[in-house]
Parts: C-alpha cells; structure tokens; sequence
C-alpha cells in the first residue's frame, strides 16, 4: 500500500488560507500595506507558537498480564480521550490567538496614529 503525501502540506494549506483571509479582512476594512504586513507577521508569528503548543506525547505503563480486548479497549479509550482534549486545546488556542492578533493590530495602529 503506498503512503500519499499532501503538498502542501495541511498546516501550510492552513496558514495560506489564514494570511489570505486576514489580508482580505484588513484590506476590505481600509488597512494600507503597513498594517497589513505587520498583521501577517503577527500570525505568522501566533500561528507557529501555537502549532509547537499542539505537540505533545504521553506513554503508559500497563499492567500485566492483560487480555488483548482490554488493551484494545484502553488503547480506544485511551486515544478518544486525547483526542478531545487536543480538539479542545486547538479551539481555545485558536481563540486566543485570534484575540492577540487583533489586539496586536490595534496596538500597531495605535502606535502609529501617535507618532504621526
């Protein structure tokens, strides 16, 4: 069986749609190329922070001996449990980084309006 690698892969898939619906946003608000460019740095920069912040790993030791039906169980349980939590992490982080990110662009703006 042959293993199919997406290019780009997801993440750059991801990151591309974030700047191009960013650069549409702050573009269709008014925003010059200034603001622009320092809003795509601060994703760049937000995005990369919280894709290292996704990345985690656990093992567990098991008792043994244990039937293979109860290690198979666990094992689902187990990587259910993970699962929702990661979703759960990458909804908050999301949140959260959208809200640094508009911050960050009116702070910029607003740094700018006093040094004019």
């Amino acid at each position: 069986m042959t293993e199919v690698l997406e290019f780009p892969t997801r993440e750059a898939q991801a990151f591309a749609f974030l700047e191009r619906e960013l650069t549409a946003l702050l573009t269709a608000r008014g925003a010059d190329d200034a603001l622009i460019a320092h809003g795509l740095g601060a994703l760049k920069s937000v995005y990369l922070e919280a894709s290292e912040a996704s990345d985690f790993a656990f093992s567990i030791d098991l008792p043994a001996p244990m039937a293979s039906e109860q290690v198979a169980l666990l094992q689902q349980q187990i990587a259910e449990g993970v699962e929702a939590m990661r979703n759960h992490h990458h909804s908050l982080v999301l949140k959260l980084a959208a809200r640094l990110l508009l911050t960050e662009l009116k702070l910029f703006q607003h740094e700018r309006k006093g040094d004019s």
